[in-house]
């Protein structure tokens, strides 16, 4: 980077914006997915956790071993590489939550999924992103930008954990009020994501093309390996075709806000954080592609009223006879 460039990207690392709006705002929108869970939501999954636990096994694990993988075989560039799996470690977000119910899919489901996955990745994200650094960097960089493993856990628990635990508080004394917030915060969400996007194509502006060529097709190949290993983990659990819709879903979405909050707030590297920032973007095709196909195909598995999730589930929850 030359000194124009510099300077841009750490005025972007030293915008309060970034330092104190961007952990602030991630921490309202996790209220928001506390908002969705309810105690019954965790019951239903004991009468059958398989589709939960595979799917969180392919989400936590695998998609960064994926990540990791695909980086080396593409030799990938430092940045682009650690960003990439970086957004491969992250959980779902309140994103994939409406695009499961726009899709029709398993809500319930992909709530379970998104705030095990948010509260498990707390201790991923950095061993994740640590072994990564080791991997890709020269030792002066690794030394330079390497994770603190404590202080990264501390600070992913402060806006996941506490977060996710006041919004299930809420909605466990005023379920009413917490309806009509989960909306405005899922608004929030859209919102933060947009104007932190712009923010990061601002900071790259000068290698912009550069950047969206090299990690476009890496972050493409991600997003459809992820959709596809949501779907076949389905069929691995003989889960239902909404199950395994959302499967889909939670695996292929990430939660791109966490994603350009590690680089940016605790690697101070915007660069490292355009590759979840165009991990956002490109993300909504594959989500729209899943949501024509979920809607489409409704009748495979008919949907419960949304508030009327049952309280259990079925022992059978394989594909229609028909499907099969």
């Amino acid at each position: 980077m030359d000194g124009t460039e510099e300077a841009a990207v750490n005025g972007l690392a030293n915008n309060p914006f970034v330092e104190i709006g961007l952990p602030v705002s991630l921490a309202i929108i996790m209220i928001g997915v506390g908002l969705s869970l309810r105690p019954r939501d965790f019951h239903n999954v004991v009468y059958y956790p398989k589709a939960l636990v595979i799917g969180s096994i392919a989400q936590i694990l695998v998609m960064p071993c994926i990540a990791l993988g695909l980086a080396y075989a593409l030799d990938l560039s430092e940045n682009i590489a650690v960003g990439l799996v970086i957004v491969a470690a992250c959980p779902g977000g309140a994103t994939s939550n409406i695009f499961a119910f726009l899709a029709k899919g398993n809500l319930a489901l992909s709530i379970l999924m998104t705030a095990l996955a948010s509260l498990i990745t707390i201790l991923t994200i950095p061993i994740f992103t640590n072994f990564a650094l080791g991997l890709f960097t020269d030792q002066v960089l690794e030394e330079a930008i390497r994770l603190p493993f404590i202080d990264s856990v501390v600070t992913l628990g402060a806006i996941i954990l506490v977060p996710v635990s006041i919004g299930m508080f809420i909605r466990a004394r005023n379920t009413e009020l917490a309806g009509k917030l989960e909306g405005a915060v899922s608004a929030f969400g859209m919102v933060v994501l947009v104007i932190l996007i712009g923010f990061i194509t601002y900071s790259n502006r000068h290698d912009l093309v550069d950047l969206l060529v090299n990690a476009g097709p890496p972050v493409i190949i991600l997003n459809l390996i992820g959709a596809s290993i949501g779907l076949a983990c389905g069929w691995v659990a003989r889960a239902g075709f909404r199950d395994s819709l959302t499967l889909g879903i939670e695996i292929g979405i990430k939660n791109a806000t966490i994603g350009m909050m590690v680089p940016l707030t605790l690697l101070n590297s915007p660069q490292m954080a355009m590759v979840p920032s165009i991990y956002g973007l490109l993300m909504y095709v594959t989500a729209i592609i899943m949501i024509i196909v979920g809607r489409r195909h409704a009748h495979l598995n008919p949907i419960p009223e949304v508030n009327e999730i049952p309280s259990h589930i079925p022992d059978d929850p394989g594909f229609p006879d028909d499907h099969l």
